[in-house]
């Protein structure tokens, strides 16, 4: 296999368990995000992939979570590029609050429209339309070109940067990113064409 691009979320983290909004602030994973992620390795061990090289971001969740999958497919050595880009999304004054006491604060819609809205920030914040705008040109200028030589690369990140990549991957719009939710430690594997365009997608639920 080649022009793989693997695409996982981290495992479950601590402020995941605790219902807290997380954006840039660093809590580690949980017993059970450990397990997601020494799951995820397991599933593409099974499917034999070699990877080239691996992106994450600066946050240990997604960092962590990499390694773990490292161990379990073998490949300790694998080198890996971490960036600011690929970091989760900045949730602003939302951060490091309870999503169920922001709803108290500022009211059940205006926690829908900050949560799943494409263009409107949380105070302090990026939307998502912010958070796609620093990881799709990176994408393009580091990412994409390694998988279009025909390496295989895996990218451990967050749930709202690799929404971003999927809306290129997938052609999601606007509209329709909303709706798409990714689940903490599950490995979607992409094969590209030679004209970057997806020939494959495959969801590894455990």
């Amino acid at each position: 296999m080649s022009r793989v691009l693997v695409l996982v979320r981290h495992g479950q983290s601590e402020w995941n368990l605790q219902n807290l909004f997380t954006g840039w602030k660093d809590p580690d994973l949980t017993d059970v995000g450990v397990a997601e992620a020494r799951a995820a390795g397991k599933q593409l061990k099974s499917l034999g992939i070699v990877f080239d090289r691996a992106f994450t971001s600066d946050l240990t969740r997604a960092q962590r979570t990499l390694s773990l999958i490292q161990e379990e497919i073998g490949q300790h050595d694998l080198p890996v590029i971490r960036d600011v880009a690929l970091n989760e999304r900045d949730y602003g004054d939302l951060s490091g609050l309870n999503k169920d006491e922001a709803r108290v604060r500022w009211g059940e819609d205006q926690v829908h429209i900050w949560r799943r809205s494409y263009d409107v920030p949380p105070p302090g914040g990026e939307s998502l339309k912010d958070t796609a705008a620093r990881v799709l040109p990176y994408y393009i200028q580091n990412i994409l070109p390694a998988v279009l030589r025909g390496e295989n690369v895996l990218v451990a990140a967050h749930g709202n940067s690799l929404r971003a990549l999927m809306m290129v991957l997938d052609h999601l719009t606007p509209e329709t990113i909303p709706t798409v939710e990714l689940a903490t430690g599950v490995p979607l594997v992409y094969r590209l064409n030679a004209d970057s365009t997806v020939d494959t997608k495959t969801i590894l639920n455990a």
